[in-house]
């Protein structure tokens, strides 16, 4: 990510009238030039022949072009009465296999109480599955019952990370119509058989929660990136993300920074790098332990996963036109998700 502005010396310029052009001390000036140009194009007390200078990036006239941050360089999240439709992609590999589904989802804002934010998320598409809509019967019966748990309502705290689905309870009150239009279109022991599974865990809304908190385009959308970027516009989380089936998800240190300047179509870009850092080894993985199987005071982390996530934000509300998410984490064979969301209407 750019650091900083280059300026084009035009003739009858000083360091004095540059400065003065961005609200700069002209010592300020030339000490952050310095600290970034060759040695040939260093600055002793005034221009000599300097066909460029370095500015600090948020060095510009134009003042609309800065990132609009709270105190501490923090971005503040204000989803109030907002109402969006995304398209989603997610391509999930393992084993050499590789799938990709698609579809359309609406984001509403409903309230906010007690520095939660609350969403009522519903899809308003068919899925497709490797581009060809879904149309094998276990894929369709996965779809069609899927129904019951839409519209569906979370809560978001105040970094813009998931919290908790709220509304489970209505999903029981769901499944008699659901379960009715199944059986118009699906009839034998599969339906039946599919149906019985849905309904023992409709009656454990500790299974749905855990269901629901594994869904890729709601931990994506809502990874929590409203955060506090300092004055290097940077900032290093360890945060968790559902690549694999296991009741405790791996942990990635990342870094995440933030450009000060928004870019020429007006938007602001974040961008995060990690890797896994967990106790758990490749093999505790693949048996789907929640813990290291080794107990030990000085335990040697496990760095096998990589996590990158890319931001492109509107530049007036900060709300997400869209965004890139690959995790990745090595089992017998590598495992990776990759998410991308991208606004349909605004």
């Amino acid at each position: 990510m750019q650091k900083f502005n280059i300026h084009n010396v035009q003739t009858g310029e000083s360091l004095k009238s540059i400065a003065s052009l961005y609200h700069l001390d002209a010592g300020a000036l030339k000490l952050f030039h310095n600290n970034h140009c060759d040695v040939k194009d260093m600055i002793l007390i005034e221009l000599t022949g300097q066909k460029e200078l370095f500015l600090p990036r948020t060095a510009v006239t134009d003042k609309t072009r800065l990132v609009p941050f709270g105190r501490g360089n923090s971005l503040v999240f204000q989803p109030e009465n907002s109402f969006y439709r995304y398209g989603v992609s997610i391509n999930m590999e393992s084993n050499d296999r590789k799938n990709e589904l698609k579809y359309e989802t609406s984001v509403r804002w409903l309230k906010k109480e007690t520095k939660l934010h609350f969403f009522e998320i519903d899809r308003t598409s068919n899925l497709f599955l490797n581009e060809e809509e879904v149309n094998e019967i276990a894929d369709l019966l996965a779809y069609k019952t899927s129904k019951v748990l839409y519209p569906l309502q979370i809560s978001v705290d105040e970094q813009g990370k998931f919290n908790a689905v709220e509304n489970i309870s209505v999903f029981k009150e769901r499944w008699a119509a659901v379960k009715e239009e199944v059986y118009k279109e699906f009839e034998g022991e599969t339906v039946d058989s599919y149906c019985e599974k849905i309904e023992k865990i409709i009656d454990e809304p500790e299974v749905i929660s855990l269901y629901l908190k594994n869904d890729y385009f709601i931990r994506t959308l809502f990874f929590g990136a409203y955060q506090s970027f300092g004055q290097d516009y940077e900032t290093e989380l360890t945060e968790s993300f559902p690549v694999v089936d296991n009741p405790v998800e791996p942990k990635y240190e990342i870094k995440l920074e933030i450009d000060p300047l928004k870019g020429e179509s007006g938007l602001v870009n974040i961008e995060g790098e990690g890797r896994l850092n967990d106790e758990r080894s490749t093999y505790d993985f693949i048996n789907k332990a929640p813990f290291s199987m080794i107990i030990e005071d000085n335990p040697v982390m496990n760095h096998e996963g990589n996590f990158r996530i890319v931001y492109y934000l509107n530049g007036q509300n900060l709300l997400v036109k869209s965004m890139y998410l690959e995790c990745d984490l090595q089992l017998e064979k590598k495992k990776k998700i990759s998410v991308v969301i991208a606004m349909l209407t605004e």
